[in-house]
C-alpha cells in the first residue's frame, strides 16, 4: 500500500509545525513522523476474509517536498490475499470532523487491471474479492503460496464471472461524491436558490436549468481533463459574485426574462469550482471519462431533486400577496451571504 497525505493535513493530525510557517521542515518531520505512523495505522484498516490485518512492515515515510503539492508518502506491507477471500480497506482520518471535506482517492492494482474509487463522507469503505480468474493473470511472484501450489499441481482456476461489486464500486463511490460535493457547498445552493425565487413560468425554468446543466459540464470536463485550468483565486470570487448579482437582479427587476442566458454564462464559472474536487485527483486516465460522468451525474441528481422539491413550494409562495416581499426578503439575504464570501475571497484567503 502506499498512501499519500498532503503536508496541511499531517500538521492538522499530528502537529510538527514548531515555527508556524505553514510547513514541516525534515526535523520537524522527524519528531512527528512515528506519532504519524501510529495515527494513520490506527485510522487505515484492510481486512483479509474478515479479519482485520496489521500491516507486516513499513517500507517507507518519508516527506516529498514539492512546494504547495508537498505530501507525506508512506509504503507498507500487508500479508497477501489468497483467491476468492474478500477484501476490505476503511479509511477513518477525519471521520468526525464535519468541517473537513476529506476525501481519498483510492487506485487498486491488481495483475494488468486497475479501477478507481472515491472515499469519502460516510463512505469510506472499499471491498473486493478477486476470483480465480483474476488470479490467473497474476504474476508469480505476488500469489500466495497456497495458490501457487495449486496451480503446480494441475488444479485449473475456476472461470468465475466478475464480482458484480467490483465493477460498480467505483463509479458509485464518485457518484456519493458528487451528491456530497453539491450538497456542502452552500455557494452552489445559493446559487441555485437565488436562481429560483423569482417567478418565472415552468418553460423559462427548464429553460434555465438545462442551461445550468449543460454550461457546468461543460467547464467540469475541460478542467478535469486537463484543457483549461482557472486558477481557484479567480473562480471562487467569481462564484460568489454571481450570487450577488442574480440577488440584486431579483430585487431591482419586477419580471425576469431570459435568465437561461445568464445562467449559462455564470454555470461555466460553477463548473470549474465543481471540478477542484476531482482536479486534485491523479485519476487513471482509463477511468477517468467514468469517473467523471458519474461525478457529474450525482450533482444532477441532487440538483433535479432539490428543484422538484422546491418549484412547487414556490409555485404556493407566488401565489401568496406578500410574495413579492418574500422573494425580496430572500434575494437580499441571498445577496448579503454572497457579498459576504466575495469580500473573504478577495480579501482573506
Amino acid at each position: 500500500m502506499t498512501f499519500a497525505l498532503d503536508e496541511l493535513s499531517v500538521i492538522e493530525l499530528v502537529g510538527g509545525d514548531a515555527n508556524k510557517n505553514g510547513m514541516l521542515e525534515p526535523e520537524e518531520f522527524d519528531a512527528v513522523k512515528a506519532e504519524l505512523a501510529s495515527v494513520l495505522q490506527k485510522n487505515i484498516t484492510l481486512k483479509i476474509n474478515g479479519e482485520s490485518q496489521a500491516w507486516t512492515k513499513t517500507e517507507s515515510l518519508v516527506l516529498d517536498r514539492k512546494g504547495d503539492a508537498t505530501r507525506v508518502i508512506m509504503k507498507a506491507t500487508f500479508p497477501p490475499v489468497a483467491a476468492s477471500q474478500p477484501i476490505a480497506l476503511a479509511d477513518q482520518l477525519y471521520l468526525n470532523d464535519a468541517a473537513t471535506n476529506y476525501v481519498n482517492l483510492l487506485t487498486i492494482q491488481y495483475g494488468k487491471q486497475k479501477s478507481t474509487a472515491a472515499l469519502s463522507g460516510k463512505n469510506r469503505t472499499w471491498a473486493l474479492q478477486m476470483t480465480e480468474t483474476d488470479y490467473a493473470g497474476l504474476p508469480q511472484d505476488v500469489q500466495p503460496q497456497q495458490h501457487q501450489k495449486a496451480q503446480q499441481a494441475g488444479e485449473e482456476p475456476q472461470n468465475d464471472a466478475p464480482d458484480e461489486s467490483k465493477a460498480g464500486l467505483g463509479w458509485f463511490s464518485f457518484f456519493t461524491l458528487g451528491m456530497s460535493h453539491i450538497l456542502t457547498g452552500y455557494d452552489h445552493l445559493l446559487f441555485l436558490f437565488s436562481l429560483l425565487i423569482a417567478r418565472q413560468t415552468f418553460k423559462q425554468y427548464a429553460a434555465m436549468i438545462t442551461a445550468f446543466t449543460i454550461a457546468h459540464s461543460i467547464t467540469l470536463s475541460l478542467t478535469v481533463f486537463g484543457l483549461i485550468d482557472v486558477p481557484p483565486a479567480i473562480v471562487e470570487p467569481a462564484i460568489a459574485l454571481s450570487i450577488c448579482y442574480v440577488a440584486l437582479d431579483n430585487m431591482i427587476r419586477n419580471q425576469v426574462s431570459y435568465r437561461w442566458v445568464l445562467t449559462f454564462l455564470f454555470g461555466l464559472v460553477h463548473g470549474m469550482g465543481f471540478a477542484d474536487v476531482l482536479k486534485e485527483m491523479d485519476i487513471p486516465r482509463s477511468e477517468l471519462a467514468v469517473d467523471l460522468i458519474s461525478f457529474n451525474i450525482g450533482i444532477e441528481t441532487v440538483q433535479v431533486t432539490m428543484v422538484a422539491i422546491l418549484l412547487p413550494l414556490l409555485g404556493l409562495l407566488h401565489r401568496w400577496k406578500y410574495s413579492k416581499r418574500a422573494v425580496f426578503a430572500g434575494s437580499a439575504t441571498a445577496l448579503a451571504l454572497g457579498g459576504i464570501w466575495l469580500v473573504e475571497r478577495l480579501f482573506l484567503n
